[in-house]
């Protein structure tokens, strides 16, 4: 059940297969790059997780682990896991504040990190009363822990990797807190374990796959599958801003096969390959997460692969992924209609391990799974799941997990999505909105993604929010647009008017920019804009 055991598989079954490959600068003929073979990843992640027991550092003990992505990145992650360690990762990005907040709840005994991120803990006072040991990669600060170079020297002989137990806390991943407050998700063993099996049989992945994850947390999953990881020149907490001349040029130069992407970074990437005339013949997919996927950027990217390679969107969140998943060729035609007349974004069918039921709205706890009550078919509800890769609690979050989490009769944790969506008569899920985001007036209730696919259609539209202004129950929607590049804002107003003329909504009104999550820079912060407005 550890996954560190799937990265000693690789380095069984294919020692000097290519495990990481981190591009360093462009040459003439390319990139100049370091690699680093499974037998050696794997090598190293056991020196690292013996220099950790033989720093006294032990089994269960939570580590918060702020290194950027990579050789140290993954071989530190591994080598947690190998030490049974519980590493806590929490997005730099989410701001100062709450990044102290979620370090003070997860409350870490041991603090990993770059120079930087040790001198932020110091002058900020990150999890103070908690962090008894440091550990630096790069130089220490005032002398003060231990060094990585320290740590690598571990001595291997004597050192046994305890056994883990699949319910055993494997780590704690921190949601972006785009809708909420950050959470810290318990991950269990079982439950890392699970996505990877789900991952690699959904996407028919292959050991010997070249990915190129623009996205850390899920480049975890690379070595676990085979698969050769390219780590990107990039900044990772701002994806829309990448150099899409950049990627490109890696995934040609390392004949990418997998591509991993925010919607926001799909949207840069397409369009780029779109004014260019370029195409990647080479990959076989890409997937995007972390927000809907616009019908124009699936529409893109299809016009640069071969007719057999495809785009996927797989639904879910960091409590359960994966949740359901559905194919951009699937989505092309009747489901972008669908879409553009207001029904929602289809998500696709739930997987096959996944149970999905459709209950009736509420902002109340449910603690029994059979107190929820199914909507009608083609009704709009909160979407539920049960599934094997669904996790039970937040730490140190009691009335968060009782808001989210449901237990059936047989035992099994359901978790309540907090999305609201449908099921049409093929079984395919779509979704309508943020339950925390509807917007509730005196005669209705709006839903975002159905309100915002119609707008969204229209010419020079980027994007656009729904928000509501005043006490739910008596709110008064506004439909919010951001106009493309170049495009008169003035010119968009009556079009959008007439576009949500059906819903009631009279108000317009336009922004240069929208604020957005970190994370994936494409879950659009309509609180905010809505405190704007009133």
């Amino acid at each position: 059940m550890n996954i560190a055991e799937a990265l000693t598989a690789q380095a069984r079954t294919q020692p000097f297969g290519t495990a990481l490959i981190i591009p360093k600068r462009r040459t003439r003929d390319g990139w100049a790059d370091q690699r680093y073979s499974y037998r050696e990843l794997d090598e190293l992640s056991s020196r690292l997780a013996a220099g950790l027991a033989q720093e006294g550092i032990r089994p269960g003990t939570r580590v918060a682990f702020m290194v950027p992505p990579s050789l140290e990145f993954f071989a530190l992650f591994f080598a947690l896991f190998k030490a049974g360690c519980v590493p806590v990762l929490i997005d730099p990005g989410i701001g100062l504040k709450p990044l102290k907040a979620c370090l003070g709840e997860a409350e870490p005994e041991v603090f990993i990190g770059i120079t930087k991120a040790q001198i932020a803990r110091l002058v900020l006072g990150w999890a103070r009363g908690s962090v008894k040991r440091t550990i630096t990669v790069g130089p220490r600060v005032f002398w003060l822990g231990t060094r990585y170079k320290t740590l690598r020297g571990g001595e291997l002989r004597g050192f046994v990797a305890p056994e883990v137990d699949p319910e055993d806390p494997a780590a704690i991943l921190f949601t972006s807190g785009s809708t909420g407050i950050p959470k810290g998700v318990v991950y269990r063993h079982r439950h890392f374990a699970a996505q990877v099996e789900l991952v690699r049989d959904s996407y028919r992945m292959q050991p010997g796959e070249v990915d190129l994850p623009t996205f850390p947390p899920f480049a975890l999953f690379d070595p676990a599958l085979g698969m050769t990881t390219v780590i990107p020149p990039m900044d990772f907490t701002r994806p829309a801003s990448v150099d899409p001349a950049m990627l490109v040029s890696l995934i040609e130069h390392y004949a990418v096969t997998n591509l991993f992407g925010s919607p926001a970074l799909m949207n840069t990437l397409t369009r780029h390959l779109e004014a260019n005339g370029i195409r990647l013949p080479g990959l076989k997919r890409v997937l995007s997460a972390g927000a809907p996927v616009h019908p124009k950027v699936i529409e893109r990217i299809h016009r640069a692969l071969d007719e057999a390679a495809d785009i996927h969107t797989p639904y879910g969140a960091t409590e359960c992924l994966p949740v359901a998943t559905v194919s951009g060729r699937e989505l092309t035609g009747e489901l972008s209609e669908g879409n553009r007349q207001g029904r929602g974004i289809c998500v696709g069918r739930p997987l096959d391990a996944n149970q999905v039921r459709v209950i009736q709205i509420s902002d109340d706890p449910i603690g029994l799974a059979e107190y929820a009550q199914d909507v009608a078919p083609g009704e709009i509800g909160e979407i539920c799941v049960q599934g094997p890769t669904v996790t039970d609690q937040y730490f140190h979050r009691e009335a968060q997990t009782r808001a989210a989490k449901m237990t059936d009769g047989q035992g099994r944790v359901w978790h309540r999505m907090g999305d609201l969506g449908w099921r049409d008569d093929q079984g395919r899920l779509w979704f309508c909105g943020r339950k925390s985001e509807r917007v509730r007036t005196a005669e209705d209730e709006l839903y975002t993604e159905c309100v915002e696919g119609p707008v969204n259609a229209i010419d020079g539209v980027y994007r656009s929010a729904l928000v509501g202004l005043g006490e739910p129950g008596q709110q008064t929607p506004v439909i919010v647009i951001e106009p493309e590049p170049g495009v008169d804002p003035s010119t968009l107003i009556e079009p959008v008017r007439t576009a949500v003329a059906r819903w009631g909504i009279e108000r317009v009104e336009t922004r240069k920019a929208f604020p957005v999550d970190i994370r994936h820079n494409a879950k659009i912060r309509r609180a905010e804009i809505a405190a704007d407005l009133s």
